[in-house]
């Protein structure tokens, strides 16, 4: 019997007043499947006094937040991005999601915690979510040996002037450089160490990440999305730029760089957003091989639903999503409003 997951992007919960609302158009489709995995970038935390020091922070009702995860049937998020931050907003999410047994990893009181694997057991098998964050604040931010904080993977990045092949040659003033981006090779070494941990408690691994600027796959994700796989990951999804982002194919299991929001109707200053485009994942298992990976785009309307597109609707984005995407590797099949992803590549 095939496992059904689904997979989504960013979801922020602030401002929502009703937690029926977010989700009411998909609501039948998640209280169906087996696991639903997001990426949960809010904090189910209320600051006292209505104001907190952490501005970096997205901060929603715990009440009705809560419910409408719980409501909507999301077994499991991940919280390690930018968003979740400072200590006491930390550790009360992480608590009101204990108490409506909504699976997190991501996050915790020391990096222990932070670093340890969601665990869920569904048709005989067990299925381990990792999640870091390699887009993150200096300040406190990353979990310590005994402090609170989301797990990272910390990224570097350099300016490097090309000497071969040039457009305007290398011999001309101001010529613009090349970004060159990379994941230290420390931070790399620890995802090897908790994958396979994960590997020892789970028969399958999904790999998450919060990473990315705008629409380009950079290399340093490349570099983190190959290294997981190499280590043991079953499959690999990206979030964080806003945008949905292109699939690679890589040694038969699909790397979904950037599934873009899927709930995110209020962000920075409070400002409403918005119908962003983004990916919701189904992928059906066959105990730990993926039988099947396919996804549908979907927008929010201005009643801050959820809404799965029309792919006739979507053309131009799936032109640009596809063709980035041949570049990696991957191949597509469109199944009525569902794009298939053929493993073969």
């Amino acid at each position: 019997m095939a496992t059904k997951m689904i997979l989504t992007g960013d979801v922020n919960l602030m401002n929502v007043s009703d937690p029926a609302v977010p989700f009411v158009l998909v609501r039948e489709e998640f209280r169906a499947a087996d696991i639903v995995f997001s990426n949960l970038e809010c904090c189910l935390y209320r600051p006292p006094g209505r104001h907190a020091v952490e501005h970096e922070g997205f901060f929603a009702d715990p009440r009705v937040a809560g419910e409408a995860l719980q409501s909507a049937g999301v077994h499991a998020v991940g919280i390690a991005n930018n968003v979740n931050y400072g200590a006491p907003a930390i550790m009360d999410s992480i608590n009101q999601l204990d108490a409506r047994r909504i699976a997190h990893t991501g996050a915790g009181a020391n990096r222990a915690l932070a670093r340890a694997p969601a665990i869920l057991a569904r048709d005989g098998a067990r299925f381990g979510f990792l999640q870091r964050s390699s887009v993150y604040w200096p300040t406190n931010h990353e979990a310590g040996e005994d402090t609170p904080g989301i797990a990272v993977i910390r990224g570097h990045t350099a300016y490097h002037a090309p000497m071969h092949g040039s457009r305007p040659p290398a011999n001309r003033p101001g010529i613009p450089p090349e970004i060159v981006t990379w994941a230290d090779p420390a931070y790399l070494h620890w995802l090897d160490e908790d994958i396979g941990a994960s590997r020892r408690q789970a028969e399958v691994v999904v790999a998450s990440f919060h990473w990315g600027l705008h629409k380009e796959v950079l290399q340093y994700m490349r570099e983190i999305a190959h290294r997981a796989i190499d280590a043991g990951a079953d499959l690999v999804i990206g979030h964080g730029p806003h945008y949905s982002l292109p699939i690679e194919v890589y040694k038969g299991i699909p790397i979904f760089y950037g599934l873009g929001s899927f709930s995110f109707h209020t962000g920075h200053g409070g400002r409403a957003h918005g119908d962003w485009l983004g990916m919701m994942v189904r992928v059906s298992w066959d105990r730990r091989q993926i039988a099947r990976a396919a996804f549908q785009f979907v927008r929010h309307d201005r009643h801050n639903r959820t809404i799965l597109c029309a792919l006739a609707d979507e053309g131009t984005a799936f032109d640009e999503i596809e063709r980035h995407s041949t570049e990696l590797g991957a191949r597509f099949a469109a199944r009525g409003d569902e794009v298939e992803i053929d493993l073969r590549a």
